[in-house]
């Protein structure tokens, strides 16, 4: 499937069909959403993965009672990672492991600390969030890569998914991607002409 097939034909799946998505599969998306791009690559995400239909269960009144939730094969919760000064820290050992020049890793290691230097708590959790927005692109429009069908979600109580799936700090639910086969159909696609977005 052409990239562009890829963009137009996937959609936010309003109800999946309950079947469930082979494991490698699964795995496939995984391996795609962790080579997603991210500002000096600090990657600050990490993904919950759901598969107990019980849990799934407890979680949907926290979703507001959408479908997707129990419907689905698998759920990703994408957390924000705030800790910047650990991600800095796993960043640098990995860079140093993996063989990386020493001047680059001094480099993107003293960007990364001179930034988010200067940020408060609260600028550093919306700073990782919209950075998390870059894996959860790479998860809807792998998963209609590999042949299924996904539902980008904000729509949730981020401190009852905390609760529920026992997230530690500082990590913050952010956006939830369920995963599964479509029991609907999509609907015209209702986009802004480019006209209105390019100036």
């Amino acid at each position: 499937m052409e990239f562009k097939e890829i963009v137009m034909s996937r959609y936010a799946t309003k109800k999946f069909d309950g079947r469930k998505i082979p494991e490698e599969k699964v795995g496939e998306l995984l391996e795609l959403v962790r080579f997603a791009p991210s500002a000096i690559n600090l990657q600050p995400w990490k993904i919950k993965l759901v598969t107990d239909q019980a849990v799934k269960e407890q979680l949907k009144p926290a979703t507001w009672g959408q479908e997707q939730i129990t419907s689905c094969s698998h759920l990703l919760v994408f957390c924000a990672d705030p800790d910047f000064e650990g991600l800095i820290k796993k960043l640098g050992q990995l860079m140093k492991t993996s063989g990386a020049p020493e001047e680059t890793r001094k480099m993107v290691i003293g960007m990364a600390t001179e930034m988010t230097a200067k940020m408060s708590p609260e600028q550093k959790l919306c700073w990782a969030q919209s950075q998390l927005f870059l894996a959860l692109g790479n998860a809807v429009n792998g998963a209609k890569s590999l042949g299924f069908d996904s539902c980008p979600m904000g729509g949730f109580d981020p401190k009852e998914y905390t609760r529920i799936l026992k997230i530690p700090s500082p990590l913050v639910p952010t956006m939830l991607c369920p995963l599964g086969y479509a029991a609907d159909k999509p609907l015209q696609k209702v986009r802004f002409a480019k006209g209105e977005i390019v100036f």
